[in-house]
């Protein structure tokens, strides 16, 4: 009997134990051992259980076995020392005879072709500092890669000079006859290019990522498939990035040159009737699934175009989800869905890519169903499901600089649309005077976010963005209005571990002279990390009760005024 403790990409560690026998280990469902990770392909090794001994044979896989960091020849059989690592794709195993005990030894999850390390002794670079871990996506080696380049330039060229794919998207050609044709060609072209392909190097790769740039978004279609990609980066035709769980990766996928690169954000901006060139070199945008896309193009980016893609999830988060991530609690849950159903206004306040839009997208989710609902963004990012709601966005100018439709114009003209709530995706400019102004006149119950680092900072912010609407108003009026209408200020953080927490829920009480007053109602404590690097703690009550329990009294709203005690569950 072997003993298996196999560390996946996701951090999950999974136990196995082996009888005697043959196991084959892969993707493929057919496997006995499947590890559907990306660099594993679908019949990847072979393992032998013998003897109480583990033998390992590679079955010619993509990305090849290793051993301790050491790659091992195809369709050999390899017999194991009992403390051997086995890399296979992104995945690490361990294994241990049965008699003996893993022990609490840490051990790292691995990835691409990097050697076997303690998280103790990461890999360096030349200048002393942590290297990025590779994600093998593509399957083209290091090595491979400069070859696939210059292939797919070539092919490229040839490709436009054959097909005027531009010209066939506008006029109308389906998708699928369009794909048909480009892929008709390719295969034509390589045939032709007759160029001497490494073994490592497939044909129907680089036929593929041909494919992928001239009808498509190049190697990021490879990354929009992953679903547990949450951001896609890229610096450059050669560089691309994502974070997953958290960890920021480099990837093994690249563009052809600058021109692929542009050719892709020209296919993200177009059909949203916005541009991108020397004149105006930064845009926003969004993917048909709503996922948000900033563009940079020289000469402002120096490195080359820029693409940044905050990826959504084709499932939309609930609030059960961010209680299992540990991001917030029940309580606060409970607490946060009153003050909604009670009209209160909420400001969430935090950092980029702290999760401001998934929290404001799941207290959305408690907005009623049968109140008339205005949303309102520059790039539509909300995943509202009511029924009786109404999306605008903001419109940049032309090439005029004419038609402009700012954030500001659409809160404005929302006040003439009868609603019942105004969610604004953020204030970042003059816009919020407008919302103050909306919430103290009747449009309670609205929702938005800033960019602050506290819930006084976030105070802080709002003075300032008022200030930008271009009235002269005395500080002291500025404070008021604000005092008077936000009532909840919600901060959202992203920690070390990249783990997102709600650390702050803090009610503005009233103003005192020119100081506006607070109280937190629940913090979140650190207690800690674990071995694994992972931020421990919980979010416990401050004590202080909510000013407002009078009106849960009033709306007949349960809500169980324990949870404000906190003594509560033996918490000190």
């Amino acid at each position: 009997m072997i003993q298996l403790l196999i560390y996946q990409p996701n951090n999950k560690k999974i136990h196995a134990k082996l009888p005697a026998g043959e196991y084959l280990v892969g993707s493929a469902s057919t496997c006995q051992i499947r590890l559907n990770f990306p660099g594993v392909s679908p019949v990847h090794c072979r393992f032998v259980v013998e003897n109480h001994q583990l033998f390992v044979a590679d079955l010619q896989s993509v990305n090849g076995t290793r051993i301790n960091g050491n790659l091992i020849t195809p369709n050999e059989l390899y017999q194991l020392d009992s403390d051997a690592d086995i890399e296979i794709g992104t995945v690490s195993i361990a294994f241990k005879l049965k008699d003996n005990s893993f022990g609490d030894a840490k051990k790292s999850v691995r990835t691409g072709n990097s050697s076997p390390k303690n998280a103790d002794t990461p890999e360096l670079d030349a200048f002393g500092k942590e290297k990025i871990p590779v994600l093998k996506i593509s399957n083209v080696s290091d090595k491979d890669r400069p070859i696939i380049q210059e292939i797919k330039k070539l092919a490229h060229k040839e490709l436009l000079s054959r097909l005027n794919l531009k010209k066939m998207a506008v006029t109308g050609v389906a998708v699928a006859d369009l794909e048909a044709q480009a892929k008709k060609t390719i295969a034509e072209i390589m045939k032709e290019l007759n160029v001497d392909l490494p073994n490592s190097l497939p044909k129907g790769t680089i036929e593929q990522e041909l494919l992928h740039e001239a009808i498509g978004l190049g190697p990021l279609e490879y990354l929009l498939k992953e679903d547990d990609i949450t951001e896609i980066m890229v610096n450059g035709p050669d560089n691309v990035y994502v974070e997953r769980g958290g960890v920021l990766y480099r990837t093994d996928t690249a563009f052809a040159d600058n021109y692929q690169v542009l050719a892709a954000i020209e296919r993200i901006v177009s059909p949203l009737g916005r541009r991108i060139d020397e004149s105006s070199p930064m845009v926003d945008a969004r993917l048909a699934d709503g996922s948000r896309v900033n563009a940079v193009i020289p000469p402002l980016s120096l490195v080359g175009p820029s693409i940044t893609i905050r990826k959504f999830s084709k499932k939309p988060l609930e609030a059960s989800d961010l209680i299992r991530f540990g991001s917030i609690s029940q309580d606060v849950v409970d607490f946060l869905a009153t003050c909604i159903k009670l009209r209160k206004n909420i400001i969430i306040s935090g950092g980029t890519g702290s999760g401001k839009t998934t929290l404001l997208n799941v207290l959305s989710s408690f907005l009623p169903n049968r109140e008339r609902i205005i949303t309102i963004e520059d790039a539509a990012e909300l995943q509202l499901h009511q029924e009786h709601l109404v999306r605008l966005e903001s419109r940049p100018a032309n090439v005029e600089g004419r038609g402009e439709i700012s954030i500001r114009d659409l809160v404005r003209n929302s006040l003439r649309m009868r609603p019942d709530r105004i969610v604004v995706g953020e204030c970042r400019g003059g816009e919020a005077l407008d919302m103050l102004q909306a919430m103290n006149t009747g449009h309670d119950g609205s929702l938005t976010t800033v960019h602050a680092n506290s819930p006084r900072d976030a105070l802080a912010r709002l003075e300032t963005l008022v200030m930008m609407a271009g009235f002269d108003l005395p500080l002291k009026a500025i404070r008021e209005q604000i005092a008077s209408a936000i009532h909840i200020i919600v901060q959202i953080s992203r920690e070390r571990d990249g783990s997102r927490k709600v650390t702050h829920v803090s009610e503005i009480t009233k103003m005192e002279g020119e100081v506006i007053t607070m109280q937190d109602i629940f913090l979140f404590r650190h207690d800690g990390w674990s071995e694994d690097g992972k931020m421990l703690g919980e979010h416990v009550p401050t004590g202080s009760v909510p000013s407002f329990m009078e009106d849960v009294e009033r709306a007949k709203l349960k809500l169980d005024i324990d949870m404000f005690n906190p003594d509560k569950r033996g918490r000190k």
